[in-house]
């Protein structure tokens, strides 16, 4: 019982973990996307552009794994 228990905490974590990743990933794409395509912007992605990118994929992050934290703690 135990084991399962453990497992499924394992499973959850995990799961977690890669829909953080998800998350940084598609928040720094969208910011570079727009960046690079928004019409009166230079159209060049620069350092400021990067690291906003970065800022927004990690804000992406810890919104993703907040709202599945709560999920989680929730339906238990």
């Amino acid at each position: 019982m135990i084991d399962r228990q453990q497992g499924r905490e394992q499973s959850g974590e995990a799961r977690r973990r890669w829909a953080g990743i998800a998350a940084f990933v598609a928040g720094l794409v969208v910011t570079l996307a727009f960046f690079a395509f928004w019409p009166g912007l230079p159209h060049v992605i620069d350092w400021g552009a990067i690291v906003v990118a970065v800022l927004v994929g990690a804000l992406a992050r810890w919104i993703c794994q907040s709202w599945m934290g709560k999920r989680g703690t929730g339906s238990e």
